[in-house]
Protein backbone atom coordinates (compact mmCIF):
# COMPACT_ATOMS: atom_id res chain seq x y z
CA UNK A 1 0.00 0.00 0.00
CA UNK A 2 1.42 3.09 -0.88
CA UNK A 3 1.44 5.56 2.11
CA UNK A 4 2.24 8.81 0.20
CA UNK A 5 -0.40 11.59 0.17
CA UNK A 6 -0.42 14.33 -2.24
CA UNK A 7 -0.51 17.60 0.66
CA UNK A 8 2.22 19.50 -0.17
CA UNK A 9 1.34 22.97 1.11
CA UNK A 10 2.82 24.62 4.24
CA UNK A 11 1.86 23.36 7.49
CA UNK A 12 1.93 24.37 11.05
CA UNK A 13 6.11 23.35 12.51
CA UNK A 14 4.89 23.30 16.29
CA UNK A 15 4.66 20.07 18.20
CA UNK A 16 2.93 16.92 16.16
CA UNK A 17 0.12 17.17 19.16
CA UNK A 18 -1.49 20.20 16.75
CA UNK A 19 -1.06 18.11 13.89
CA UNK A 20 -4.60 16.83 12.27
CA UNK A 21 -2.86 13.32 10.74
CA UNK A 22 -0.89 11.85 13.05
CA UNK A 23 0.22 8.14 12.60
CA UNK A 24 1.96 5.51 14.73
CA UNK A 25 4.12 2.98 12.60
CA UNK A 26 5.65 0.13 14.22
CA UNK A 27 7.52 -2.74 13.41
CA UNK A 28 6.33 -5.91 14.60
CA UNK A 29 7.37 -9.58 14.72
CA UNK A 30 5.08 -12.12 16.66
CA UNK A 31 4.81 -9.71 19.61
CA UNK A 32 1.62 -7.18 18.76
CA UNK A 33 1.26 -6.01 21.79
CA UNK A 34 4.27 -2.99 21.17
CA UNK A 35 1.23 -1.47 20.01
CA UNK A 36 -1.32 -1.17 22.68
CA UNK A 37 1.35 -0.70 25.18
CA UNK A 38 2.70 2.18 23.05
CA UNK A 39 -0.95 3.51 22.34
CA UNK A 40 -1.33 3.13 26.24
CA UNK A 41 1.89 5.08 26.94
CA UNK A 42 0.92 8.04 24.77
CA UNK A 43 -2.84 7.90 26.19
CA UNK A 44 -1.02 8.12 29.49
CA UNK A 45 1.68 11.03 28.61
CA UNK A 46 -0.57 13.19 26.60
CA UNK A 47 -4.15 12.24 25.05
CA UNK A 48 -3.28 14.58 22.27
CA UNK A 49 -0.61 12.41 21.29
CA UNK A 50 -2.89 9.38 20.23
CA UNK A 51 -2.22 8.43 16.80
CA UNK A 52 -5.28 9.26 13.92
CA UNK A 53 -4.54 6.27 12.38
CA UNK A 54 -1.72 3.25 13.20
CA UNK A 55 0.02 1.14 10.73
CA UNK A 56 2.35 -1.65 10.96
CA UNK A 57 5.09 -3.17 9.36
CA UNK A 58 5.90 -7.11 9.61
CA UNK A 59 5.85 -10.48 8.05
CA UNK A 60 3.24 -13.18 7.24
CA UNK A 61 3.41 -14.87 10.66
CA UNK A 62 3.26 -11.10 11.98
CA UNK A 63 0.78 -9.75 10.20
CA UNK A 64 -1.71 -13.05 10.88
CA UNK A 65 -1.08 -12.74 14.94
CA UNK A 66 -1.37 -8.65 14.37
CA UNK A 67 -4.70 -9.08 12.86
CA UNK A 68 -5.68 -12.06 15.32
CA UNK A 69 -4.72 -10.46 18.18
CA UNK A 70 -5.78 -6.64 17.64
CA UNK A 71 -8.43 -6.38 15.31
CA UNK A 72 -10.70 -9.09 15.21
CA UNK A 73 -13.76 -8.87 16.94
CA UNK A 74 -13.51 -11.92 19.00
CA UNK A 75 -10.13 -10.39 20.66
CA UNK A 76 -9.68 -7.24 19.65
CA UNK A 77 -6.83 -5.81 22.15
CA UNK A 78 -6.45 -2.38 19.87
CA UNK A 79 -10.95 -1.79 20.81
CA UNK A 80 -10.48 -3.03 23.76
CA UNK A 81 -7.81 -0.44 24.93
CA UNK A 82 -10.26 2.30 23.44
CA UNK A 83 -13.16 1.31 25.06
CA UNK A 84 -11.40 1.08 28.35
CA UNK A 85 -9.34 4.13 28.14
CA UNK A 86 -12.00 6.31 26.17
CA UNK A 87 -9.07 6.75 23.38
CA UNK A 88 -10.44 8.56 20.27
CA UNK A 89 -10.93 6.76 17.38
CA UNK A 90 -8.11 5.37 15.17
CA UNK A 91 -8.10 4.38 11.88
CA UNK A 92 -6.31 0.58 11.76
CA UNK A 93 -7.75 -1.60 9.58
CA UNK A 94 -6.03 -5.32 8.01
CA UNK A 95 -5.06 -3.14 4.97
CA UNK A 96 -2.73 -1.11 7.53
CA UNK A 97 -0.88 -3.95 8.04
CA UNK A 98 2.22 -4.00 5.49
CA UNK A 99 3.70 -7.13 4.76
CA UNK A 100 7.05 -7.21 3.36
CA UNK A 101 7.82 -9.23 0.17
CA UNK A 102 10.63 -10.60 -1.16
CA UNK A 103 12.76 -10.08 -4.54
CA UNK A 104 10.30 -12.72 -6.07
CA UNK A 105 6.83 -10.22 -4.78
CA UNK A 106 5.66 -13.32 -2.49
CA UNK A 107 5.42 -12.13 1.10
CA UNK A 108 7.87 -13.35 3.41
CA UNK A 109 7.43 -15.55 6.40
CA UNK A 110 10.41 -14.28 7.99
CA UNK A 111 13.05 -12.47 7.79
CA UNK A 112 16.00 -14.89 7.39
CA UNK A 113 18.39 -13.67 4.50
CA UNK A 114 20.89 -10.56 3.40
CA UNK A 115 18.13 -10.23 0.43
CA UNK A 116 14.90 -10.24 2.79
CA UNK A 117 16.84 -7.49 5.11
CA UNK A 118 17.46 -5.16 1.99
CA UNK A 119 13.11 -6.23 1.28
CA UNK A 120 12.32 -4.94 3.79
CA UNK A 121 14.94 -1.59 4.06
CA UNK A 122 13.18 -0.69 0.98
CA UNK A 123 9.39 -1.43 1.90
CA UNK A 124 10.11 0.84 5.29
CA UNK A 125 12.20 3.58 3.32
CA UNK A 126 9.10 3.60 0.98
CA UNK A 127 6.29 4.02 4.09
CA UNK A 128 8.22 6.29 5.82
CA UNK A 129 8.77 9.02 2.72
CA UNK A 130 5.06 8.63 2.16
CA UNK A 131 4.12 9.68 5.33
CA UNK A 132 6.35 12.32 5.73
CA UNK A 133 5.50 13.94 2.01
CA UNK A 134 2.54 14.95 3.82
CA UNK A 135 2.81 18.26 5.77
CA UNK A 136 0.28 17.84 7.49
CA UNK A 137 0.81 14.98 9.04
CA UNK A 138 3.17 13.80 12.56
CA UNK A 139 4.69 10.68 11.78
CA UNK A 140 5.62 8.89 15.51
CA UNK A 141 8.09 5.86 14.64
CA UNK A 142 8.35 2.79 17.25
CA UNK A 143 11.24 0.90 17.21
CA UNK A 144 10.30 -1.73 19.93
CA UNK A 145 9.33 -4.11 17.68
CA UNK A 146 10.24 -6.95 15.69
CA UNK A 147 14.04 -8.26 14.58
CA UNK A 148 16.91 -6.18 15.88
CA UNK A 149 17.56 -5.03 12.01
CA UNK A 150 14.02 -3.89 11.62
CA UNK A 151 14.35 -1.27 14.61
CA UNK A 152 17.31 0.01 12.86
CA UNK A 153 16.10 0.63 9.13
CA UNK A 154 12.95 2.13 10.55
CA UNK A 155 14.69 4.14 12.76
CA UNK A 156 17.08 5.48 10.38
CA UNK A 157 14.73 6.00 8.15
CA UNK A 158 13.01 8.63 10.03
CA UNK A 159 16.52 9.74 10.24
CA UNK A 160 16.79 10.57 6.52
CA UNK A 161 13.21 11.96 6.05
CA UNK A 162 11.97 13.03 9.51
CA UNK A 163 11.04 16.71 9.97
CA UNK A 164 10.61 18.81 13.17
CA UNK A 165 7.41 17.12 14.10
CA UNK A 166 8.12 14.03 14.08
CA UNK A 167 9.34 11.66 16.64
CA UNK A 168 11.02 8.58 17.58
CA UNK A 169 9.84 6.01 21.14
CA UNK A 170 10.73 2.63 22.63
CA UNK A 171 8.29 1.77 25.24
CA UNK A 172 9.66 0.29 28.55
CA UNK A 173 7.22 -2.35 30.33
CA UNK A 174 7.97 -3.16 33.99
CA UNK A 175 9.18 -7.13 34.46
CA UNK A 176 7.25 -10.01 34.53
CA UNK A 177 4.83 -8.17 31.62
CA UNK A 178 7.46 -7.15 29.33
CA UNK A 179 6.85 -9.63 26.28
CA UNK A 180 4.58 -11.56 27.91
CA UNK A 181 2.21 -12.94 25.17
CA UNK A 182 -1.06 -12.47 27.30
CA UNK A 183 -0.32 -8.67 28.47
CA UNK A 184 -1.29 -6.12 25.96
CA UNK A 185 -1.63 -3.03 28.42
CA UNK A 186 -2.60 -2.38 32.49
CA UNK A 187 -5.76 -3.14 33.25
CA UNK A 188 -8.45 -0.95 34.71
CA UNK A 189 -9.05 -3.93 37.28
CA UNK A 190 -7.87 -6.98 38.13
CA UNK A 191 -6.85 -9.06 35.33
CA UNK A 192 -3.78 -12.04 35.96
CA UNK A 193 -1.21 -13.15 33.78
CA UNK A 194 1.09 -16.53 34.98
CA UNK A 195 4.41 -16.56 34.51
CA UNK A 196 6.35 -19.72 35.11
CA UNK A 197 9.52 -19.49 37.36
CA UNK A 198 10.88 -22.73 37.50
CA UNK A 199 8.64 -25.80 38.54
CA UNK A 200 6.06 -22.73 39.82
CA UNK A 201 3.58 -20.88 38.05
CA UNK A 202 3.55 -16.99 39.70
CA UNK A 203 0.41 -14.88 38.82
CA UNK A 204 0.87 -11.36 38.68
CA UNK A 205 -1.85 -8.81 38.09
CA UNK A 206 -1.93 -6.69 34.96
CA UNK A 207 -3.54 -3.28 36.82
CA UNK A 208 -0.01 -3.18 38.41
CA UNK A 209 2.67 -2.78 35.39
CA UNK A 210 4.36 0.32 34.88
CA UNK A 211 3.71 1.41 30.48
CA UNK A 212 6.13 4.14 30.03
CA UNK A 213 7.27 6.20 26.36
CA UNK A 214 10.56 6.85 25.99
CA UNK A 215 11.07 9.47 23.25
CA UNK A 216 14.83 9.06 21.22
CA UNK A 217 16.58 11.79 19.93
CA UNK A 218 18.07 11.54 16.41
CA UNK A 219 19.46 13.75 13.61
CA UNK A 220 17.18 14.92 10.90
CA UNK A 221 19.18 14.36 7.41
CA UNK A 222 16.39 15.57 5.56
CA UNK A 223 18.27 18.62 3.81
CA UNK A 224 21.11 16.38 2.95
CA UNK A 225 19.24 14.56 0.63
CA UNK A 226 18.51 15.64 -3.75
CA UNK A 227 15.39 15.92 -3.99
CA UNK A 228 14.83 13.08 -6.33
CA UNK A 229 15.62 10.64 -3.14
CA UNK A 230 12.96 13.00 -0.78
CA UNK A 231 10.30 12.81 -3.46
CA UNK A 232 10.61 10.05 -5.30
CA UNK A 233 11.57 6.39 -5.04
CA UNK A 234 15.02 5.59 -4.56
CA UNK A 235 15.90 2.16 -2.00
CA UNK A 236 17.43 2.70 1.49
CA UNK A 237 20.74 1.94 0.07
CA UNK A 238 20.28 5.14 -2.63
CA UNK A 239 19.75 7.04 0.45
CA UNK A 240 22.09 6.23 2.62
CA UNK A 241 24.89 6.84 -0.16
CA UNK A 242 23.55 10.24 -0.72
CA UNK A 243 23.87 11.31 2.70
CA UNK A 244 27.12 9.88 2.62
CA UNK A 245 27.79 11.97 -0.33
CA UNK A 246 26.85 15.18 1.08
CA UNK A 247 29.22 14.39 4.40
CA UNK A 248 32.23 13.23 2.49
CA UNK A 249 35.31 15.60 1.64
CA UNK A 250 34.96 18.34 0.18
CA UNK A 251 36.16 19.46 -3.36
CA UNK A 252 35.51 21.62 -5.89
CA UNK A 253 36.84 21.65 -9.59
CA UNK A 254 36.03 24.64 -11.82
CA UNK A 255 36.33 24.19 -15.97
CA UNK A 256 35.88 27.61 -17.14
CA UNK A 257 36.19 26.60 -20.77
CA UNK A 258 33.62 24.08 -20.71
CA UNK A 259 31.26 26.29 -18.45
CA UNK A 260 31.30 23.08 -15.71
CA UNK A 261 31.92 22.32 -11.94
CA UNK A 262 31.99 19.69 -10.18
CA UNK A 263 31.04 19.97 -6.46
CA UNK A 264 31.06 16.99 -4.30
CA UNK A 265 31.02 14.53 -7.59
CA UNK A 266 28.53 15.78 -9.00
CA UNK A 267 28.67 17.41 -12.66
CA UNK A 268 26.57 20.73 -12.76
CA UNK A 269 26.85 22.89 -15.59
CA UNK A 270 26.25 26.78 -14.88
CA UNK A 271 25.83 29.68 -16.89
CA UNK A 272 28.59 32.18 -17.80
CA UNK A 273 27.46 35.18 -15.12
CA UNK A 274 27.37 32.31 -12.09
CA UNK A 275 30.04 30.60 -13.16
CA UNK A 276 32.00 34.09 -13.42
CA UNK A 277 30.34 34.83 -9.97
CA UNK A 278 31.84 31.38 -8.21
CA UNK A 279 35.21 31.34 -9.86
CA UNK A 280 35.30 35.03 -8.51
CA UNK A 281 34.59 33.57 -5.08
CA UNK A 282 36.91 30.74 -5.40
CA UNK A 283 39.94 32.62 -6.02
CA UNK A 284 39.68 34.97 -3.16
CA UNK A 285 39.84 31.36 -1.30
CA UNK A 286 42.42 29.93 -2.81
CA UNK A 287 44.02 33.49 -1.75
CA UNK A 288 43.54 33.38 1.74
CA UNK A 289 41.69 36.36 1.00
CA UNK A 290 39.20 37.96 3.74
CA UNK A 291 35.53 38.06 3.34
CA UNK A 292 34.17 40.58 0.80
CA UNK A 293 32.04 43.21 1.74
CA UNK A 294 28.42 44.14 0.07
CA UNK A 295 28.58 46.42 -2.50
CA UNK A 296 28.29 49.87 -1.32
CA UNK A 297 26.17 52.52 -2.66
CA UNK A 298 28.22 55.79 -2.15
CA UNK A 299 25.32 58.62 -2.57
CA UNK A 300 27.93 61.20 -3.95
CA UNK A 301 29.02 59.29 -6.67
CA UNK A 302 26.68 56.42 -8.35
CA UNK A 303 28.70 55.89 -11.23
CA UNK A 304 31.51 55.02 -8.78
CA UNK A 305 29.79 52.42 -6.81
CA UNK A 306 30.74 48.82 -7.04
CA UNK A 307 34.19 49.91 -9.27
CA UNK A 308 36.46 47.70 -7.11
CA UNK A 309 34.00 44.38 -7.62
CA UNK A 310 33.60 44.93 -11.07
CA UNK A 311 37.44 44.01 -12.62
CA UNK A 312 37.66 40.68 -10.70
CA UNK A 313 33.92 39.82 -12.14
CA UNK A 314 34.82 40.87 -15.69
CA UNK A 315 38.02 39.19 -15.20
CA UNK A 316 36.30 35.80 -14.63
CA UNK A 317 34.32 36.83 -17.65
CA UNK A 318 36.84 37.31 -20.02
CA UNK A 319 38.67 33.89 -18.97
CA UNK A 320 35.47 32.10 -19.42
CA UNK A 321 35.26 33.73 -23.18
CA UNK A 322 38.06 35.69 -24.13
CA UNK A 323 36.64 36.46 -27.06
CA UNK A 324 34.08 39.08 -25.65
CA UNK A 325 35.58 42.68 -26.04
CA UNK A 326 36.15 44.61 -22.99
CA UNK A 327 34.75 47.57 -24.29
CA UNK A 328 32.05 45.76 -26.05
CA UNK A 329 28.07 46.21 -25.96
CA UNK A 330 28.08 42.95 -23.38
CA UNK A 331 30.85 43.82 -21.50
CA UNK A 332 30.10 47.32 -20.93
CA UNK A 333 26.09 46.30 -20.20
CA UNK A 334 27.29 44.13 -17.45
CA UNK A 335 29.77 46.49 -16.31
CA UNK A 336 27.31 49.38 -15.65
CA UNK A 337 24.74 46.61 -13.89
CA UNK A 338 27.35 45.72 -11.46
CA UNK A 339 25.40 47.23 -8.73
CA UNK A 340 23.92 45.69 -5.38
CA UNK A 341 20.85 44.11 -7.01
CA UNK A 342 23.10 42.70 -9.40
CA UNK A 343 25.06 41.46 -6.80
CA UNK A 344 22.71 39.92 -4.73
CA UNK A 345 20.55 38.35 -7.47
CA UNK A 346 23.34 36.57 -8.88
CA UNK A 347 24.89 35.19 -5.50
CA UNK A 348 20.75 33.98 -4.69
CA UNK A 349 20.85 32.65 -8.01
CA UNK A 350 23.55 30.43 -7.74
CA UNK A 351 23.02 29.48 -4.57
CA UNK A 352 19.71 28.30 -5.46
CA UNK A 353 20.98 26.14 -8.35
CA UNK A 354 23.40 24.61 -6.15
CA UNK A 355 21.09 23.50 -3.58
CA UNK A 356 18.71 22.11 -6.08
CA UNK A 357 21.67 20.02 -7.54
CA UNK A 358 23.41 18.86 -4.56
CA UNK A 359 20.49 19.43 -1.68
CA UNK A 360 20.91 21.72 1.12
CA UNK A 361 23.20 20.28 3.32
CA UNK A 362 26.10 19.06 0.52
CA UNK A 363 26.07 22.14 -1.14
CA UNK A 364 26.73 24.52 1.29
CA UNK A 365 30.15 24.01 1.61
CA UNK A 366 30.27 25.59 -2.15
CA UNK A 367 27.80 28.51 -1.56
CA UNK A 368 29.08 31.99 -1.44
CA UNK A 369 27.41 32.85 2.17
CA UNK A 370 27.34 36.34 4.39
CA UNK A 371 29.75 35.79 7.35
CA UNK A 372 27.57 35.10 10.63
CA UNK A 373 29.16 38.17 11.69
CA UNK A 374 27.84 40.71 8.44
CA UNK A 375 31.84 40.67 7.59
CA UNK A 376 31.18 39.82 4.50
CA UNK A 377 30.22 37.51 1.39
CA UNK A 378 33.11 34.30 1.20
CA UNK A 379 33.57 30.85 -0.02
CA UNK A 380 33.75 28.77 3.28
CA UNK A 381 35.98 25.84 1.43
CA UNK A 382 39.60 25.47 2.64
CA UNK A 383 42.09 26.51 -0.62
CA UNK A 384 43.41 23.29 -0.97
CA UNK A 385 39.74 21.82 -1.76
CA UNK A 386 39.50 23.93 -4.67
CA UNK A 387 41.17 23.29 -8.12
CA UNK A 388 40.92 24.42 -11.69
CA UNK A 389 40.56 21.65 -14.68
CA UNK A 390 38.82 19.58 -17.10
CA UNK A 391 35.79 18.64 -15.73
CA UNK A 392 33.61 15.55 -17.69
CA UNK A 393 29.88 15.95 -18.89
CA UNK A 394 27.70 14.01 -17.03
CA UNK A 395 26.96 10.58 -18.59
Amino acid sequence: MNATNPTREEAPTHGPAIYPRRVLLVVTGLSPQVVTETLYALWKQDRRLVPTEVHLITTVQGAEHARLNLLSPAIGWVERLRRDYALPAIDFPPEHIHVISGRDGRPLEDIRSPDDNVCAADLITDLVRGFTDDMHCALHVSIAGGRKSMGYFVGYALSLFGRAQDRLSHVLVSAPFESHREFYYPSLGERPIHVKQGDKEIAYDCQTAQVDLAWIPFVRLRAAQHRPLVEGQARFTDCVNAVQEALAERELIIDLKAKRIRAGGTTIRLPPTELAFLSWFARRAKAGLEPLPGIPIPEEDPEQRGVAYREPFMAELKRIDALLDEHGKTMQAIRHRITPDYFNAKNSKLNRTLKEKLGALAARPYLVLQESDGAGYALALAPEAIRYGAVAASP
